[in-house]
């Protein structure tokens, strides 16, 4: 079982960003917040949380987290605690603008022992071209004082394919990740979505396959294991790895997603909507077709790979030539890719049959 809490709060809008997150709605944080109680208090019974089927990992996402100060936190985490499974992972995205000293002193205190920062690039110039609100200097400092402070598990972001990166500009980029204290890479390729700044200017994605096969190897010879086709870590987030085992997740906020077996609950993505109706979510559900492409995808993106117990004969067959060829192993009646970057592929070509 694992918990995301979805905040919609930004104090900027990134060029590239298509997330339900909101500029302009900060006077609501506070109703916001109160709203996630009521919502949580409902999943409980959804999902049949107890000591028995505890909360395995937490994970607060944006928009921005940073947006709102830890006494606004402080309600919900004292309702989920009693839910949380002993050494539970509690994740918090953060800004490193918004990320202050007081406000990871404050996640901290509250049992959060785990930051991803949204850093992007350590190199001003393509901040800028992606529309981010803090500088290098920001994201050095705001690493820094996390790991001073005492968190456990530190992780960063960082975006390739940009029009104008080099093996220069990212060699730089991860040369400084690799001397900060943390243990955690998720590295994304940028993507054009609607409804964006960026959809008006596609061709600034531009992704080389070379450049990002060097930059896999680099950070892989570091010493960072790509446990997925975009992270690499001396830890692995238990959060991520649940998603990808396809166990259940409540989600709490507006423009969350919850799921349970084979069915997937959505709250309102209007952030004014879902405070005067915190408990009011659609579902959808999930065939069986659709089940297993997901399972395929992620499991061929990911370490988890896929069951082979969950296929049929021809995809079985599909997938013992994809071994024979070189392109899959298989172990324990599951089969693993051997190239990440091969996978929506190898999905493809075993999903058909």
């Amino acid at each position: 079982m694992l918990l995301y809490i979805h905040i919609p709060f930004c104090d900027s809008k990134c060029s590239y960003c298509a997330f339900n997150s909101y500029v302009d709605k900060f006077s609501l944080r506070e109703a916001y917040m109160n709203a996630l109680l009521i919502q949580f208090n409902s999943e409980l019974l959804r999902f049949n949380v107890s000591t028995s089927n505890p909360i395995e990992s937490v994970f607060i996402g944006g928009g921005t987290p940073s947006t709102i100060e830890p006494s606004l936190y402080r309600p919900l985490f004292e309702m989920i605690d009693p839910y949380l499974k002993k050494g539970c992972e509690i994740t918090s995205e953060a800004n490193p603008n918004s990320a202050t000293r007081e406000w990871l002193e404050g996640m901290f205190e509250l049992g959060v022992n785990r930051l991803s920062f949204g850093v992007q690039s350590f190199n001003n110039g393509k901040l800028k071209t992606l529309g981010r609100a803090h500088n290098t200097e920001h994201a050095l400092k705001a690493i820094q004082i996390a790991s001073a402070i005492g968190f456990k598990h530190l992780s960063i972001d960082l975006i390739y394919g940009v029009k104008g990166d080099t093996k220069e500009l990212l060699k730089s980029d991860i040369s400084q990740a690799f001397i900060l204290p943390i243990d955690h890479i998720s590295l994304y390729a940028l993507t054009i979505e609607d409804e964006t700044v960026f959809e008006k200017i596609p061709e600034i994605a531009k992704e080389e396959l070379e450049l990002t096969q060097w930059l896999f190897r680099e950070i892989i010879s570091h010493g960072y294991e790509q446990y997925e086709i975009s992270n690499f870590g001396k830890y692995r987030s238990q959060h991520n790895m649940g998603y990808w085992e396809h166990k259940p997740y409540i989600g709490l906020g507006s423009g969350a997603v919850g799921f349970s077996e084979h069915h997937r609950f959505y709250p309102s993505t209007s952030v004014e909507h879902y405070i005067q109706h915190p408990n009011e979510t659609t579902s959808e559900e999930i065939d069986f077709t659709a089940l297993l492409s997901e399972k395929l995808f992620l499991g061929f993106r990911s370490c988890i790979g896929v069951d082979k117990t969950i296929l049929n004969k021809k995809q079985i067959q599909q997938a013992d030539l994809l071994c024979q060829e070189g392109m899959l192993n298989q172990h324990n009646g599951r089969y693993f890719n051997r190239d990440f970057l091969l996978a929506d592929e190898i999905a493809l070509r075993v999903e058909g049959f």
